[in-house]
C-alpha cells in the first residue's frame, strides 16, 4: 500500500468537530491523570502525541465519515493537555510549604489555563521558521503524524482527492495498516496488573535497595520495579540513560559515600538513615547545581534561535505580515495577528485576576497587591515570551519528553526570587515572617505561570508540524490547542487533590496518620521550594550547589568532546543532574527501560543485517510497537496509581486492599525483582520477534 499523501491546499475535509472535541477531552482526562501522577511520583512526564493519535484513530474508526485531519485534531488536542501536566513540577510547593491546604479550583484552573494558553499564542508566529521552513526533525511530531497516515479511514473519492491516498489504495483492494491500539493495550494492561498487585494488594515489592558500609562510607545498590519507569526509560533511549546512571553514581558512589565517611553518625540511627538524610539534604543540591547550569546552557546556546522566533513574532503582527497571512492558502493560515492579540490581552487580565485572588486577604501583601500583581505577571509574560521559542526549539531538536521544562523552572524560580529581592524597599513584603512566607508563595505561583507558559510552548510546535506533515490547517489546530489548554486545565486541580489527599507529598501529609513511605515525592517541587526559601531566608546551600555548578561544566566540557571525537556516545548535562536527584529506584528503573532500548536496536540491526535488508524500513514496525507498548505501561500504572487514590481516599485506609501484613515486605521485594525482569524479557522478545 503506498502511503498517503499530505492532503493539497485544495482539498477541504472536517477537521475542528463537535465529535473530535469530546472525544479530545475524554482522552484528556486519561493522560492529564497519568501524567500527574507519574510526575508527582518520580518527576518526569511523558509525550502523549503517539498514544493520543492511536487512541484517536481507533475510536474514530467508528465513524464511517472520519478523516486524518480530524484525527489530527484530537491528538492536537489531547496532547496539549496531556503536556500542561508539567505544572505539577512547581505547584505542588504551595502544599508543601504550607500556603495552601490543597488546590483551589479556580486559581488553578486561571493559572494553568491563561499560562497554556500563551504558551499557545507566544508560538503561532514561530510555526512558519521553525515548522515549515526548518531542518528540525520533531520526532514525536513526525512519529505521530506517520501513525496517523498509515492507520487512518479512507478518504473518499471525488474531487479533489489526492494522489496516492487510502482511496487508492482502497480502489486495490487493500486495507489501511492496523493502528497499534492493541500495542497500547497490551502495554498498560500487564503494567495495571503489576502496579495492582504491588501497590493495591501489596503481594509485589516496588524497590530493593542493598546496603553496604566499608569503614564510615555508606554505600548502596539500589532497584526500583516500576514498569511505568521501564516504559519511560525505554523512551528516553540509551544516551539520556547512561547520563542518568552517571548522575545515579555520582550521588551514591561518589558523593554519599564520601559524605558519610566525613560526618559524625549518631549512635542510634541507622546507617540507612543517615546516608539518605545526607543524600536528601546535600547531595540533592549537587543535583539542582547541575541541573541548573544545563538549564542556562541550553538557553545560551538557543540565543540566536529564539532571537529570530522574536523577530517573526513581531513581525507577524505588522501590516507586512497580516498582509502575507490573508493571502496564504488553507495550510499555512494561521490565527491572525489581530486575533493573537485580542486573545493575548485576555489571557493576561484573566492571570491579573488569578494573582489577585491569590493574594487577597494575606495580611501581609495587603497595600502592595498591585505592585506584586504587576511584577508577577509581567515577569510570568516576559520571562515566558522568551523561553517560548527556545522551548519550542529545543523540543523540534531533542523532543518534547526530553526538553528541560524543569531546568527552566528552576531558573525562574531564581530570578524571580532574586528580583522580588531586589524590590524589597518598594513592597516591604521581608520585612516580618509572614511576609517571607508570601514573598516565598507568590515566588512559586510565579514560577507555575512560567512553567505552563514553557510546557506548553514545548509541546506546540510538535502538534504544528504533525498538521503541516498530513495537510491540517494551522489555525483550525491551534484553536484546538487552546482548547486542550482549558480541557486540561480543568483537570488538574481535582486530581491533584486526589492524589495529595490519598498519598501525601514529600514533607506534606495532610493527616497525621499517613505513611511517610507512601508520599509522593514531587522532586521538582521540593527543589524549587527549597531553592526559593534558601533564597529569600539566606539559607542556601550554595557549597553544595557550587559543586554541582563546578560539576555541570565539566559534563558540558566532556560533552562537547564527545561530540568531536565519539559519534554516538553523549553525556547530557540535564539528564545527568536529574539523576543524582531523583531517588536512586526511580534513576534505575528508567536506566534499565534505556538499556532495554540499546539492545533492542542492537538486535534489530543484527536481524537486518541478516536478512540484507535497510535498517530504517527493517526496524520501523518494531520500533512503532515499542513505542505504543511502552507508553501503554505508563498509562496503565499512572491510572492504577490514580484509582488507588480514590480507594485510599474513599476508605481512609492506607492500604484497603493488602493481602498480607508487614512482614511479608521481604518476599514481596524479591517477587516484585522476579516479575520485573519477566516483564523486561516478555518487551524484549514482543518487540524483536515481530
Amino acid at each position: 500500500m503506498a502511503e498517503p499523501a499530505r492532503i493539497p491546499d485544495s482539498m477541504t475535509l472536517p477537521e475542528l468537530t463537535l465529535r473530535g472535541v469530546i472525544i479530545g477531552a475524554l482522552i484528556t482526562v486519561v493522560f492529564t491523570a497519568s501524567n500527574v501522577y507519574l510526575g508527582l511520583k518520580v518527576g518526569l512526564t511523558f509525550s502523549s502525541a503517539i498514544p493520543a493519535a492511536v487512541i484517536s484513530m481507533s475510536v474514530l474508526k467508528l465513524f464511517r465519515t472520519s478523516n486524518i485531519l480530524e484525527n489530527n485534531m484530537v491528538q492536537t488536542q489531547a496532547s496539549a493537555a496531556g503536556t500542561l501536566s508539567s505544572i505539577i513540577f512547581i505547584l505542588p510547593a504551595l502544599v508543601m510549604m504550607g500556603h495552601w491546604q490543597g488546590f483551589p479550583f479556580w486559581q488553578t484552573l486561571g493559572l494553568c489555563a491563561a499560562g497554556g494558553m500563551l504558551g499557545v499564542m507566544f508560538t503561532i508566529p514561530l510555526r512558519h521558521i521553525m515548522v515549515v521552513k526548518s531542518d528540525l526533525p520533531y520526532p514525536e511530531g513526525v512519529a505521530a503524524a506517520e501513525i496517523l497516515r498509515v492507520g487512518s479511514p479512507p478518504i473518499g473519492e471525488g474531487k479533489g482527492a489526492p494522489v496516492g491516498t487510502a482511496a487508492t489504495a482502497q480502489r486495490e483492494g487493500s486495507q489501511p495498516k492496523a493502528t497499534g491500539m492493541g500495542d497500547i493495550i497490551k502495554g498498560a494492561g500487564i503494567a495495571a496488573v503489576v502496579s495492582f498487585a504491588a501497590s493495591g494488594l501489596r503481594v509485589l515489592g516496588d524497590s530493593i535497595s542493598l546496603w553496604q558500609s566499608i569503614g564510615a562510607a555508606v554505600f548502596r545498590l539500589p532497584m526500583g520495579f516500576s514498569l511505568a519507569l521501564l516504559g519511560a526509560g525505554y523512551l528516553i533511549g540509551i544516551v539520556a540513560g547512561l547520563a542518568m546512571l552517571t548522575g545515579l553514581v555520582i550521588a551514591w558512589g561518589i558523593a554519599v559515600p564520601v559524605l558519610t565517611a566525613m560526618g559524625d553518625r549518631a549512635a542510634d540511627m541507622s546507617i540507612v538513615d543517615y546516608a539518605t538524610g545526607l543524600w536528601s539534604s546535600q547531595v540533592r543540591f549537587i543535583g539542582a547545581g547541575v541541573i541548573g547550569v544545563g538549564a542556562v546552557w541550553t538557553l545560551a546556546t538557543l540565543f540566536m534561535p529564539m532571537m529570530r522566533g522574536i523577530k517573526t513574532s513581531f513581525f507577524a503582527l505588522s501590516r507586512e505580515g497580516r498582509a502575507q497571512a490573508g493571502a496564504a492558502a488553507r495550510t499555512e493560515r494561521d490565527m491572525s495577528g489581530k486575533w493573537i492579540a485580542l486573545v493575548t490581552v485576555v489571557l493576561v487580565a484573566i492571570l491579573v485576576a488569578t494573582f489577585v485572588s491569590f493574594l487577597k486577604g494575606e495580611p501581609a501583601a495587603q497595600g502592595s497587591i498591585g505592585m506584586l500583581v504587576t511584577y508577577a505577571v509581567a515577569f510570568a509574560f516576559v520571562f515566558g515570551f522568551l523561553v517560548a521559542a527556545a522551548c519550542g526549539y529545543m523540543a523540534g531538536l531533542v523532543g518534547s519528553s526530553t526538553s528541560p521544562i524543569s531546568g527552566v523552572g528552576i531558573v525562574a524560580i531564581v530570578l524571580v526570587s532574586l528580583l522580588m529581592l531586589a524590590l524589597e524597599s518598594a513592597t516591604g513584603l521581608l520585612g516580618s515572617q509572614a511576609g517571607v512566607q508570601m514573598a516565598i508563595a507568590l515566588a512559586i505561583f510565579t514560577t507555575s505561570a512560567v512553567v505552563a507558559v514553557a510546557s506548553i510552548a514545548n509541546d506546540n510546535l510538535q502538534d504544528l508540524k504533525t498538521g503541516w506533515l498530513v495537510g491540517a490547517t494551522p489555525w483550525r489546530q491551534q484553536v484546538a490547542l487552546l482548547i486542550g489548554c482549558v480541557v486540561g486545565a480543568i483537570v488538574i486541580s481535582p486530581i491533584l487533590e486526589l492524589l495529595y489527599n490519598a498519598y501525601g507529598f514529600a514533607g506534606a501529609l495532610p493527616r497525621p496518620e499517613m505513611d511517610p513511605a507512601q508520599a509522593l515525592s514531587a522532586p521538582q517541587a521540593t527543589l524549587m521550594l527549597a531553592i526559593a526559601q534558601g533564597i529569600f531566608t539566606h539559607q542556601l546551600n550554595w557549597l553544595m550547589i557550587v559543586i554541582g555548578m563546578a560539576v555541570g561544566v565539566g559534563l558540558i566540557v566532556l560533552d562537547a568532546i564527545l561530540k568531536r571525537t565519539c559519534r554516538v556516545a553523549r553525556m547530557p548535562v540535564l539528564a545527568v543532574g536529574i539523576g543524582i536527584y531523583l531517588p536512586p529506584t526511580v534513576s534505575t528503573s528508567l536506566v534499565v527501560g534505556a538499556v532495554l532500548a540499546w539492545l533492542i536496536e542492537r538486535a534489530l540491526r543484527r536481524r537486518a543485517e541478516r536478512t540484507g535488508q535497510p535498517y530504517d524500513a527493517f526496524a520501523e514496525p518494531h520500533i512503532r510497537r515499542g513505542t505504543l507498548m511502552a507508553s501503554g505501561m505508563i498509562v496503565g500504572e499512572s491510572l492504577i496509581g490514580v484509582l488507588m487514590a480514590a480507594i485510599i481516599g474513599a476508605t481512609g485506609n492506607e492500604a484497603p486492599l493488602a493481602l498480607l501484613g508487614a512482614d511479608f515486605a521481604s518476599v514481596a521485594e524479591w517477587l516484585g525483582l522476579a516479575v520485573f525482569a519477566a516483564v523486561a524479557v516478555w518487551f524484549y522478545r514482543r518487540v524483536v520477534v515481530f
